[in-house]
Formats: structure tokens, C-alpha cells, sequence
């Protein structure tokens, strides 16, 4: 029987069940095929959601924006200068004013908490889109990309290379949701957040999943199904970027790492990429990366989720 999910806040993926979590990426293959097949399909026709952007973005604006309208509903993009929150309103005032023209709501920012505080006072769907925390969109379309390529996900193995950053945190929720087994490996000083991790194996000790925190990757690559990497320094941390270029150095995913692997592990990157650091280009651009199949599942899994949820 499908979950009723209308209404639903998604904030983190482990808020989600795991019968949610199927649901949505169900729905993300209906509505893929659907579009791939030229059909029209608009269960929010006359719906409007609005997107807060308080970081800049390049796949979430697109993929939401355009995946509003394939939906028959209307995205209204909302910029940190176009609202009263640089000039003093609250989160608080900001949600309960939004709920009233809106139908659901979108917001990508720096702090978690100001998701926290939107979906409280909100009386419509509030999305994370992003915050320093976590990114639970990008991670439930890595999910639904890595079921396409490998029919399955229970049992998987995920190895993380990088920062232990709001895309491990959120890894190490979705592995754990589904049963996958993930691997963060991460320099000293540079790991998960230890409440993450722990919340993190609370979900795996129910879907028979682990997660582990190495600092190896040379160890770590050589059962890996799934080898994954993001940016050495996210945003709002420029001026770090010469200091964990030096930190990270060793934690490059190249084709001497990746020879290491199995012969059919997948490479995944959420973007944007910073070539040459973090990965290299005959990584990003050869057969066993899908970076850009997880850049387009984006569109599919997110319109699941405002399908669903508004």
C-alpha cells in the first residue's frame, strides 16, 4: 500500500522510513519514464513553490524549477535580496507569510537550523535543498541512480572519499536507510559529525547496513561497488582551500586509485567538481563514471518528492 506523504516536511533522510524512501524513488522512475516517453503528467497543476536561495546553485534552481513546470505547477525563485531575512524578519514570520500564498516551499541555505525553524512555523512542505548538514535531494537521486546501474542497493558497499561534509552526512543516512554498507574516509580532523554517525547506526542496526570512518582510501577502494567524491573545501569555505589542498592530498580520486577497485565499481561526484583537485578528469569522464546520470536524476527524483509531499 503507497505511504501517504502529503504534507511531508523533508528535511533529513532519516526522518524518512524506509517504505518512504522506496516510494519516492519508485515514483522517480514512473515520472523518468514518463518524461522520457514525451508524456504529460500534472498532479500540481496550479500548485506554485517557492525557492529560497541563500547559496547559489546551478543543478538545484534548474532541476527544481523546470521539474515544477513538467509537474503543471509554477517555481518561484526567491533570492536571500528578495526577501525581508537580510533586513531583520524572522524565519518564523518569513514561514507563516510564505504558507500563505505558497504550497510548498524550497530553501537552500547555510545553516540547518533556519530549515528547522521554516518547517516548524511552516504550514506547507518545506525541502531541504541544501544546508551545511546535510543534502538529502542529491542524496536520494545518488540513491536512484545506483539502483539503475546496480538493479539493487541493499548490501552495496559506498566508500565516500573526501570531507567529512553534508554529503557524507547524508550518505551515511541514505546508505543506512537502505541497507547499504558505507565507508567514510576522511583525514584526521576532517570526519563525519559524531551525532550524524551515531544517528546514522541507529538506522543501519535496523537494515542490517554498517558505517564505518577510515582514513585509508587505498584500503578502502578494494571492495568498494560505489566510490564517491565531493569538493576538498564546500561552499563558504574558501578561504580554507589552500590549507585542505595540502590536507587532502592524498585522498585524489585518479585512475591509480581507482585501477585498486573493482573491476565494475561506478564513480560518483554530486557537482560541481573541481577537476584536477578531488578527482581528475579521466576519472569524471571515463566508463565507470555516472556523474552526469546523477546529474539529471536530480530532476526525476526531486519532482518525486514534490509530487508526493504537496
Amino acid at each position: 500500500m503507497a505511504v501517504n506523504m502529503k504534507g511531508k516536511d523533508l528535511i533529513s533522510i532519516h526522518d524518512l522510513s524506509r517504505e518512504e524512501v522506496d516510494q519516492i524513488l519508485e515514483t522517480s522512475q514512473i515520472l523518468k519514464m514518463k518524461q522520457k516517453l514525451g508524456e504529460q503528467y500534472h498532479p500540481l497543476k496550479g500548485k506554485t513553490l517557492g525557492m529560497i536561495f541563500q547559496k547559489s546553485s546551478t543543478r538545484t534552481r534548474v532541476s527544481f524549477e523546470v521539474g515544477m513546470f513538467q509537474l503543471g505547477g509554477h517555481a518561484l525563485f526567491l533570492s536571500a535580496n528578495d526577501l525581508q531575512l537580510n533586513r531583520g524578519e524572522t524565519i518564523a514570520d518569513t514561514a507563516r507569510n510564505l504558507s500563505r500564498y505558497l504550497d510548498g516551499i524550497m530553501i537552500r541555505t547555510f545553516d540547518h537550523q533556519d530549515v528547522v525553524d521554516l518547517a516548524e512555523y511552516s504550514s506547507v512542505p518545506v525541502i531541504n535543498g541544501l544546508t551545511d548538514l546535510l543534502h538529502p535531494c542529491q542524496v536520494l537521486s545518488d540513491l536512484f541512480t545506483i539502483k539503475e546501474k546496480k538493479q539493487n542497493l541493499e548490501g552495496l558497499k559506498l566508500i565516500y572519499i573526501g570531507d567529512g561534509n553534508n554529503m557524507a552526512h547524508s550518505l551515511m543516512f541514505g546508505g543506512a536507510k537502505m541497507g547499504m554498507h558505507v565507508v567514510i574516509c576522511s583525514p584526521s580532523g576532517f570526519e563525519p559529525d559524531p551525532e550524524i554517525t551515531r544517528l546514522s547506526r541507529v538506522d543501519a542496526s535496523k537494515s542490517g547496513a554498517t558505517i564505518s570512518i577510515e582514513d585509508d582510501p587505498v584500503e578502502a577502494v578494494k571492495t568498494a561497488d560505489v566510490i564517491y567524491t565531493d569538493v576538498w573545501a564546500s561552499m563558504g569555505m574558501e578561504d580554507e582551500h589552500e590549507e585542505r589542498l595540502r590536507s587532502f592530498a592524498s585522498y585524489q580520486l585518479n585512475s591509480e586509485l581507482l585501477e585498486k577497485s573493482k573491476e565494475d565499481v561506478i564513480v560518483m561526484h554530486c557537482l560541481p567538481a573541481h577537476r584536477g583537485e578531488e578527482i581528475t578528469d579521466e576519472v569524471i569522464d571515463g566508463p565507470h563514471s555516472i556523474v552526469f546520470d546523477q546529474a539529471e536524476n536530480r530532476l526525476h527524483v526531486q519532482k518525486a518528492i514534490m509530487a508526493l509531499t504537496m
